[in-house]
């Protein structure tokens, strides 16, 4: 509306200008009327001069209306000019805009503080670096939570130089990461041990680049879980010592019992006394073994890393496995061996994961009609995969937690031992297993190493 205000009052002006000055020049070319055309002059002078005061005015006001908004002034005002001004539309405009930039600059701001405070109040380490160096050619941190200056036991400092004097090797850790990732980091402040797990995520917002620094302790997370580990496996292992000695005990007081204050057995008494001691010794000798696959797992050989390349890897494994998948009546197809990507390992330790997988493969599809295992490797940016595949009876999701829980079976007969063992190699190499499983349809058991 102001608008076509503002176009109709120029365009009258600009009328009555262009009418004066017809009219001045008609008097001046065809009158003597000098005191008519003395007059004239001025007021079409007084008009122009009206016209250009019109129009600065209103320039000059935008520009202040414009400057308060970069610079942020929201105490400016056009209250008076809204009400006796010539726009008073345009005026009420310009106060009705500031104020909605004031009442989002207000929300930013409790916004920033609503965030700050929960950053504060959060167990997380978090550390915001402003990327952009000062005159100085320093680092700005613009955020450093008290969660942060406590793990780290340092005061928030203000410039990331300072802190990289004070703690060289958790910076020197970030900055190997500064590209983004995560990584887990053992610090020892003020004589005392802590694991960081830390990640750095860079942000590039309104054309500055920052570096986001989150880290916090999980000693204590990894010591309960070691606990409950450590639980679960004296759960197992009482309960297989248990299982064992009972018989054991029992029988022993059996034969006691029947040899007592006897000089004599007959057939019947010796038969039993002879039952009685052989199933004595097949206990005692299933409680070795068991004894035997715990030292197994504890006991497990430190890796010699060599170079080795994926097809000699998977070569190996089809001489080792084609054989027996074929008394089984089962399809194996070990794919990609001409590979030449390679990889660091301890190959004699790894063929024993990936006999183990495939074996339990094996068995896992003994009641198929066409049972098929295959077993190939792919590349997801810095991870390498090694995957065996079967169409077996799968895993139930209730399972897929404990089986790697030492002495866990599902199977018949079985140890219970090879998938910890897989998963404590795959751990040596730094690496680890991954599973996903659709019961009866398909399972996949994936070895993961970081390929760089």
């Amino acid at each position: 509306m102001f608008y076509k205000r503002f176009t109709f009052r120029l365009i009258f002006r600009l009328l009555v200008i262009n009418l004066l000055a017809y009219l001045l020049f008609y008097l001046i070319k065809n009158t003597q009327l000098w005191f008519t055309i003395i007059g004239v002059s001025l007021i079409l002078l007084g008009t122009i001069i009206s016209l250009y005061y019109y129009i600065n005015e209103i320039r000059s006001d935008i520009k202040r209306f414009i400057l308060a908004v970069k610079t942020r002034d929201h105490t400016l005002n056009f209250k008076n000019k809204a009400t006796k001004g010539s726009f008073p539309e345009l005026y009420e405009s310009f106060g009705d805009i500031l104020q909605v930039h004031k009442q989002i600059r207000l929300e930013q701001e409790a916004m920033f503080q609503l965030i700050k405070t929960i950053l504060e109040q959060v167990p997380v380490g978090v550390i915001v670096v402003n990327n952009t160096k000062t005159t100085d050619g320093n680092e700005e941190i613009a955020f450093f939570n008290q969660a942060a200056s406590t793990l780290l036991g340092v005061p928030a400092y203000k410039y990331w130089h300072r802190l990289k004097q004070h703690l060289p090797a958790f910076s020197n850790e970030i900055e190997q990461i500064a590209a983004g990732g995560k990584r887990f980091l053992e610090l020892k402040i003020q004589d005392k041990l802590i694991q960081l797990s830390t990640e750095v995520i860079p942000l590039n917002l309104y054309s500055k680049n920052y570096t986001i620094i989150s880290f916090q302790n999980i000693k204590d997370e990894i010591e309960q879980k070691e606990t409950e580990a450590w639980n679960r496996l004296i759960g197992v292992i009482s309960h297989e010592i248990l299982n064992s000695i009972t018989p054991i005990s029992s029988l022993s007081d059996t034969i006691n019992s029947m040899v007592s204050d006897k000089q004599n057995l007959n057939a019947d008494e010796m038969e039993d006394l002879k039952t009685a001691l052989q199933t004595i010794k097949r206990r005692s000798s299933g409680l070795l073994d068991f004894v035997k696959d715990y030292r197994l797992i504890a006991e497990l050989p430190t890796p010699n890393l060599e170079s080795h390349t994926i097809g000699e890897i998977l070569k190996h494994i089809k001489v080792l496995m084609q054989p027996f998948a074929k008394v089984k009546n089962v399809v194996l197809d070990v794919e990609q061996t001409s590979s030449k990507i390679t990889v660091q390992l301890d190959l004699k330790l790894i063929e024993q994961v990936l006999i183990n997988l495939i074996t339990n493969s094996i068995y896992s599809v003994e009641e198929k009609e066409n049972p098929h295992i295959s077993v190939n490797y792919r590349l997801e940016h810095t991870k390498l995969y090694i995957d065996v595949t079967d169409n077996g009876k799968g895993i139930e999701s209730s399972d897929l937690e404990k089986i790697f829980v030492p002495f866990y079976t599902t199977r018949k007969n079985g140890s219970g031992i090879g998938l910890t063992i897989s998963r404590n190699i795959m751990k040596m190499h730094r690496g680890s297993i991954e599973v996903i499983s659709a019961p009866n349809e398909q399972t996949t058991f994936s070895l993961l190493f970081n390929y760089v």
